[in-house]
């Protein structure tokens, strides 16, 4: 009989072992990206033959588009490659031969930026305004987690020179865990602004 008793208070301490260790509250962890090292600022002049110059960043690579994409009319293209980031700032340049053409330049400007306001949660404009260089224009930075382009900006001196640039990443959009690159880049196309001269 001892031992049916033993067996008895075992079984009850288990089980009340059991209930009473299972109410502390779980807490699962969110889900966390990889730690992104981001890289020391320090700029160098793109200063070619091209109707334009600015400064842009040493971990990135400008690559101007090829002869045979010029024969296609995209003359003074250019690629801001950021290899580190898996990044591509793209670079278009326009020639404005009149009124309509610079009025439809900056209207398609405009219209590729509105293309993202299904993905995006925010989009801020910064006015671009430099009279003593004749640069003139707008940045956009688009918020949320699945626009395609986080970045768009076009400069113009509104009589000859039109130029547009989109940052893209070469990923499947997650902007929450590119912020801090974005917000990185960001300097950078700010920089390359401040610093853009027509040639």
């Amino acid at each position: 009989m001892k031992n049916v008793s033993y067996i008895y208070i075992g079984i009850l301490a288990t089980i009340l072992i059991a209930v009473f260790s299972c109410r502390s509250d779980y807490n699962p962890k969110p889900r966390g990206f990889f730690r992104i090292d981001l890289p020391e600022k320090e700029y160098q002049t793109f200063d070619t033959t091209y109707p334009y110059s600015f400064n842009y960043p040493v971990y990135g690579e400008l690559i101007p588009h090829e002869e045979q994409k010029a024969k296609n009319g995209e003359i003074f293209w250019s690629d801001l490659k950021f290899p580190v980031f898996d990044a591509t700032i793209h670079i278009t340049y326009r020639s404005i031969k009149s009124e309509d053409d610079a009025l439809r330049y900056i209207d398609d400007a405009h219209n590729f930026t509105i293309k993202q306001i299904p993905k995006a949660t925010a989009i801020n404009e910064k006015v671009i305004n430099y009279p003593k260089r004749s640069v003139y224009g707008m940045l956009y930075h688009i918020e949320g987690t699945k626009a395609a382009s986080t970045l768009q900006f076009f400069v113009t001196d509104s009589i000859e020179n039109f130029l547009r640039g989109s940052l893209y990443f070469n990923v499947p959009p997650n902007n929450d865990s590119l912020a801090p690159v974005i917000s990185f880049l960001k300097e950078d196309v700010e920089y390359l602004i401040e610093t853009f001269k027509w040639q």
